[in-house]
């Protein structure tokens, strides 16, 4: 692996400890003659608070045990302990794995109980060691199958490389593709740039179109593709943008309500990741569109909306991340008039009325621009 920054090795060694310190836990449960047991927030959305002070949402006070009291927690823990040795070896080794990988190296686990019987399991075991641990799956050295999206703006920045330092221009030194954002963009370092905001946008098309109408050239604007529901890269270093450039970010999806939970994924936090808002979430973070509102005031090109939709939208009317005026009005009105759009509708209007006008007035009437 590359060399790294002060701040990401003060994070590794952390990660080191808190696995050290886990599996003591553990031994000393069994020395004391105790049934070993691992407690854990309840991951539903029921059990997410606001935070005043954060700004974001949060598990609240439930939670569950895992317990060697029966089989099946047996289990669990087992998977565990085994889990917490492959990733202090890893880290002592300064290696790293995919959370595909670990999957499959479990199969090489001397003991059978121990092998995950599917990713997702695998996957909500390195969320658990994240909670109980404290730190991110980053800093123990795990990659996720997704990468992260690409950027394209005003920003210039050093990343670290198997060759050393390289200092990149994300519009000057990058094809039209942009810049490929790493699976830890703790690693990056910023240098300078001349953005005035931040702009996350869902769609390949859309981004394409931002791009090749000059869209981040004209407004001084760092686009930012976020792929559907984006990877949790592409959240932190939206975070980063934000908290440390201070530049405002907007994000622009499509007008159904699976678009508005990526929106709600880079503002608030999702529920499976609620330990981990304060690291990726951008709460000052606000909608651009599509909204249910832009389809009747500019009569977008539709699709009715599947029952599926319907259930998500009053689904969402109870979500708390989206009890807020605005969200319930634009909810409301698109059960009311029952369709949806995608943002690449606004091509009915006109190639460039994305860029010409729908974006900078928008953008101007939330004071963006």
């Amino acid at each position: 692996m590359s060399a790294d920054t002060p701040h990401t090795k003060l994070n590794e060694e952390k990660a080191r400890e808190q696995l050290i310190d886990l599996a003591a836990e553990f031994y000393d449960q069994f020395e004391h003659g105790d049934i070993p047991e691992m407690t854990l927030p309840t991951r539903t959305k029921s059990n997410i608070v606001f935070d005043e002070e954060a700004g974001v949402w949060v598990y609240g006070d439930r939670t569950s045990t895992r317990s060697a009291n029966s089989v099946r927690g047996a289990r669990k823990l087992l998977k565990a302990v085994y889990a917490v040795e492959f990733l202090a070896q890893q880290l002592d080794e300064d290696r790293s794995s995919t959370l595909r990988e670990l999957y499959y190296l479990s199969e090489s686990w001397d003991s059978e109980e121990a092998q995950f019987t599917s990713q997702d399991e695998s996957n909500q075991l390195i969320e658990d060691l994240e909670i109980v641990s404290g730190v991110t799956r980053e800093d123990f050295h795990m990659r996720p199958e997704e990468s992260g999206a690409k950027v394209m703006g005003p920003l210039r920045l050093r990343e670290q490389t198997r060759r050393g330092d390289r200092d990149i221009h994300c519009q000057e030194d990058v094809g039209q593709g942009g810049y490929q954002i790493p699976n830890n963009p703790d690693t990056i370092e910023f240098l300078d740039n001349d953005a005035e905001f931040v702009l996350c946008v869902e769609t390949g098309g859309m981004r394409d179109r931002l791009v090749e109408n000059g869209f981040d050239v004209d407004y001084d604007s760092i686009v930012v593709h976020l792929g559907g529901q984006p990877a949790r890269a592409t959240r932190r270093l939206t975070k980063r943008l934000h908290d440390e450039l201070d530049l405002p970010v907007v994000v622009f999806c499509d007008g159904d309500p699976w678009s508005y939970r990526i929106y709600g994924s880079v503002a608030y936090g999702s529920i499976k990741s609620a330990h981990l808002s304060e690291y990726l979430a951008t709460p000052e973070a606000e909608y651009v569109g599509i909204r249910p509102q832009d389809i009747v005031d500019y009569d977008l090109p539709t699709d009715p909306l599947a029952d599926s939709d319907v259930n998500a939208l009053e689904s969402e009317l109870e979500d708390p991340r989206f009890q807020t005026d605005f969200w319930e009005e634009q909810i409301e009105l698109q059960l009311d008039i029952g369709k949806k759009a995608e943002q690449q509708a606004l091509a009915a209007q006109g190639l460039d009325f994305v860029t010409d006008t729908y974006l900078p007035e928008r953008l101007e009437e939330m004071g963006v621009l």
